[in-house]
């Protein structure tokens, strides 16, 4: 369906790329031709997925340390980025989150959650905004989000509302920001499996509970190169005429439920033994 050389004219920073689905999507980029540059907590990941797409034949992978809930570091990794070129997509793909009951939870996880997923994402949407509308340059911000900004999601409270907020986000900028020729977009996945997502939502007691995709319409959970496929077309000039919208990318399961109800059934062990394991 995609060009190789699709992507060939675009410079992409995702967040969170060195792990996951934002390394998934840094892989299909690069196959596509765009120059990428990653950014992350932790260096060493960023690195070794870095080595590793340049290994697949990657045009440019720049990596750059970086903790976005820190607004003065968001600002020094764009100064270093744009002194190598302008962006053309910014990828909001970095997000905390995990399973609790909600009346648990002290105001520093909350803050946890939405410093990274809400802060983090704003600051750099604001920070690539500035520098494109002052260059008169056009771009694209795609924020990947979940179906909670559809359905809401029990358990995962913190991260629904931050979630939501950067649907409002996307939406309210695509009308401000649409005069200077910028796009912004988001993909509202459900269950696409990595390490670091079964880990935080979906421990053993509750994976055991039932089959991998057995509330989901079509049968299965997603596949990360479909995700990737997604975003791929959306930030590509090909899309140029979407703008504003949330592109649900779950097998129609948020039609359905939120996919958290089967916690309602945990007993105050099952939640006791799932905080033992978290720490």
């Amino acid at each position: 369906m995609f060009r190789n050389d699709l992507l060939a004219a675009k410079r992409i920073l995702i967040t969170g790329g060195g792990t996951g689905l934002g390394a998934v999507m840094a892989e299909r980029f690069a196959g596509l031709g765009a120059r990428l540059v990653l950014c992350g907590r932790r260096l060493e990941m960023l690195e070794a997925t870095a080595e590793r797409l340049r290994g697949l034949g990657a045009v440019e992978v720049e990596v750059h340390p970086c903790d976005i809930r820190d607004a003065a570091q968001v600002d020094t990794l764009l100064t270093k980025v744009w002194a190598n070129g302008p962006l053309d997509v910014l990828v909001n793909n970095a997000a905390a989150t995990f399973i609790a009951q909600t009346e648990s939870l002290s105001t520093r996880a909350v803050d946890a959650v939405l410093a990274t997923t809400l802060h983090g994402a704003v600051y750099c949407t604001l920070g690539v905004g500035q520098r494109w509308i002052a260059a008169g340059r056009p771009g694209v911000v795609l924020s990947i989000l979940s179906t909670s900004v559809r359905t809401g999601r029990a358990f995962t409270v913190p991260s629904a509302m931050a979630k939501s907020g950067l649907q409002a986000m996307t939406r309210s900028l695509a009308v401000e920001w649409g005069q200077h020729g910028i796009r912004l977009l988001a993909i509202a996945p459900g269950s696409f499996p990595t390490p670091g997502a079964s880990q935080q939502l979906m421990p053993a007691q509750r994976a055991r509970a039932s089959a991998p995709g057995a509330k989901v319409p079509l049968g299965r959970v997603g596949q990360s190169a479909e995700l990737a496929n997604l975003a791929a077309y959306l930030v590509a000039d090909e899309a140029g005429y979407i703008s504003g919208e949330t592109v649900a990318i779950d097998g129609a399961a948020h039609l359905r439920s939120s996919g958290a109800e089967d916690l309602l059934a945990w007993s105050a062990a099952d939640w006791q033994a799932h905080r033992s394991r978290r720490g």
